[in-house]
């Protein structure tokens, strides 16, 4: 069972003309990932498909929770998973760090990002072996085996629990998500509690501050002695994307094609990807007006709670519309009515 500290288990289109241009913002593939500002130089086409011979592609998504057809023009609901290998170097064995809804409402101008808090507690259905159960959301990565059937069973976890079926999904490596961060030459984050690492040791004193990627990554994993516990560290997670994007846009990677291709590879090699059968193209060109600066980060209504000696996070009130607004493309209209739950980042 858990033991209070984040350990959990039962034990323990109408068809667009083509251009030539890179995005303001790849999401596509990356979900939030990278941002290759203005690269003009080398074409869209060229960039793209040296992507997709970098990103391993595996079916992510359970048909329960997958969307029938993926319109790249309408609103667009994905799934993004990250690994925890602070822990173990075994997949079977790691819990899910991070889980993301990312929704783009339609028009691309604008995208929301719903941190899923990891000690959930939900239903897990029976799969790969695992008979089913109660159980902190993230525990289903690793009672589906870790990696592909991990992320299917955590998708399908997750479609039961919301009614979202999905347009894709990402499951990143943090190990390489770090070198991504190491090769832009860092982000600047800004501390808002001093807090001490319960990995490293590492103190991060208040202000804001340039991080390299391990400083980075151990800084968005920090929950404990936090004012807000687990919400903060959600948060600061969301930062981090935006910071990454921040950054990207800021470096020569245009006139650094020995950078932009280093770059290229780190992303892909960090990700294993479920496109829902669209090609990268036509994700990158219907959501090449998404600017940096209108992502906004939201927390799923919830509060913690303890049941038998364990801590959790149960919904308030099913969610609070949270999960509706999204299946019914009303989340921006929520978000405005619930701004206790919404951070502009």
């Amino acid at each position: 069972m858990d033991d209070g500290r984040g350990r959990s288990g039962a034990d323990a289109r109408t068809a667009r003309p083509r251009r030539v241009r890179w995005p303001r913002l790849l999401l596509g593939l990356g979900l939030t990932l990278v941002l290759l500002a203005g690269l003009a130089v080398v074409g869209l086409e060229v960039l793209s498909n040296r992507y997709e011979r970098t990103v391993v592609r595996e079916q992510l998504l359970d048909p329960t929770a997958r969307q029938k057809r993926t319109d790249p023009d309408g609103p667009l609901n994905y799934l993004l998973v990250g690994t925890d290998r602070w822990q173990s170097g075994s997949a079977a064995d790691r819990r899910s760090d991070t889980i993301l809804i990312v929704h783009v409402p339609a028009g691309g101008r604008e995208a929301y990002l719903v941190s899923v808090p990891r000690d959930l507690l939900v239903a897990i259905p029976a799969g790969n072996g695992y008979g089913g159960g109660q159980d902190k959301i993230n525990a289903a990565y690793e009672h589906g085996g870790g990696g592909q059937p991990g992320t299917r069973l955590l998708s399908a976890t997750l479609s039961r629990l919301t009614g979202i079926r999905f347009d894709g999904a990402a499951l990143i490596d943090f190990s390489g998500f770090r070198k991504v961060i190491d090769l832009l030459g860092g982000v600047r984050m800004c501390v808002d509690t001093e807090v001490r690492s319960i990995h490293t040791d590492r103190v991060f004193p208040v202000g804001c501050q340039q991080m390299d990627g391990g400083q980075a990554l151990d800084y968005v994993r920090q929950r404990y002695d936090l004012p807000g516990g687990d919400y903060d560290r959600q948060t600061h997670q969301q930062q981090l994307l935006r910071a990454v994007l921040e950054r990207t846009s800021e470096t020569s990677l245009r006139t650094n094609p020995v950078k932009l291709d280093q770059v290229i590879r780190a992303v892909g090699g960090s990700l294993t990807v479920d496109t829902n059968g669209v090609p990268l193209e036509d994700l990158v060109l219907a959501l090449r007006d998404l600017p940096a600066d209108a992502l906004r980060g939201v927390q799923v209504p919830s509060h913690p709670q303890t049941i038998d000696q364990v801590s959790y996070v149960v919904l308030d009130n099913a969610g609070n519309g949270l999960f509706e607004a999204v299946r019914g493309t009303r989340l921006p209209d929520w978000a405005r009515a619930n701004p206790r739950w919404v951070t502009r980042l």
